[in-house]
């Protein structure tokens, strides 16, 4: 599971500091999370394949995390995209995006698919073969989520030493690799766990966009490998925070320690920073493993 921090900053694209998107990779299958403007030219720059893009999930219908979607849309189109494009969002995203098409009179000629979102519950929105995706019901201005993706259990892994010693036949490797025992040539069974090792552990990342100090997202994302948690003020503004419903590096530092998370990344820095290794240390106070988000970074995590 590899995170790309495409934008990490709040409200206003500037220079060098872009707005909210992220991309996660999970076993060859890349996701868009949130769409700021100037997304697709962070995409470029990092040498991304637009075509590898098959879902994207937006938090809130704030312009810093989606106002960078329609064009990018639109850029699919022009680069001649024919599979088809999920998008997830909360409801009016769809008559939101359909209207600019609308007025340009700039359809897609590929299958664009809203899936709208307005439980206030966490729900399991996407069950693919490889991962799920579930939403993190956030306390924002506007109806907002995070998103908790989870790796499914992977395949077996081939004991090569094993599988020489008994002379397995190369025809039975996909069944090792699912679990299923082997009969030799000879009619003898040999057990799976003779031949194999155990997959790995399924990996876990939680994206808490926009939100005000929310005790119970500690429960909701409890023992993820990683967790993203916006921390758009430090302590000395957190009535700004309280008044906007943003949270400090001090609450998603303690959050992040009662959810027993493995790291913690922060972002969506407001511009009235110009250092930000205090979001570090006041962080810190409460979990060790942080890190800032940055524009271009990456992070990999087993």
């Amino acid at each position: 599971m590899e995170l790309t921090i495409l934008g990490c900053h709040a409200a206003t694209p500037r220079k060098n500091a872009q707005t909210t998107a992220q991309l996660l990779e999970i076993k060859g299958q890349m996701i868009l999370i949130d769409c700021g403007e100037g997304t697709q030219m962070q995409l470029r720059k990092l040498k991304i394949k637009f075509a590898r893009i098959q879902h994207i999930f937006i938090s809130h219908l704030h312009g810093d995390h989606c106002y960078g979607l329609v064009g990018l849309i639109s850029t699919f189109r022009l680069l001649g995209r024919e599979a088809d494009l999920h998008i997830y969002g909360p409801k009016g995203i769809k008559e939101m995006i359909t209207l600019q098409l609308k007025l340009a009179d700039s359809w897609t000629n590929y299958p664009l698919h809203f899936h709208e979102l307005d439980n206030t519950l966490p729900e399991l929105i996407l069950d693919h073969e490889k991962f799920t995706v579930t939403t993190l019901p956030l306390d924002h201005r506007i109806y907002t989520n995070g998103y908790l993706f989870r790796e499914k259990v992977g395949s077996r892994k081939i004991n090569a030493s094993a599988v020489a010693e008994y002379g397995v036949a190369v025809a039975d490797m996909e069944n090792l690799k699912k679990g299923r025992d082997i009969q030799l040539a000879d009619g003898s069974h040999i057990a799976n766990e003779k031949l194999t090792f155990p997959p790995d552990p399924p990996r876990s990342y939680a994206y808490c966009s926009d939100t005000a100090y929310k005790p119970d997202l500690a429960t909701m994302v409890h023992g993820v490998d990683c967790l993203y948690h916006e921390s758009t003020f430090l302590d000395s503004h957190q009535d700004l925070a309280i008044k906007t419903k943003h949270s400090t590096a001090s609450e998603a530092g303690h959050i992040a320690a009662v959810a027993q998370v493995k790291q913690l990344i922060l972002g969506h820095f407001s511009s009235r920073y110009s250092d930000l290794n205090e979001f570090i240390t006041q962080a810190q106070n409460h979990f060790q493993n942080v890190h800032l988000a940055e524009d271009g970074k990456r992070f990999l995590w087993d």
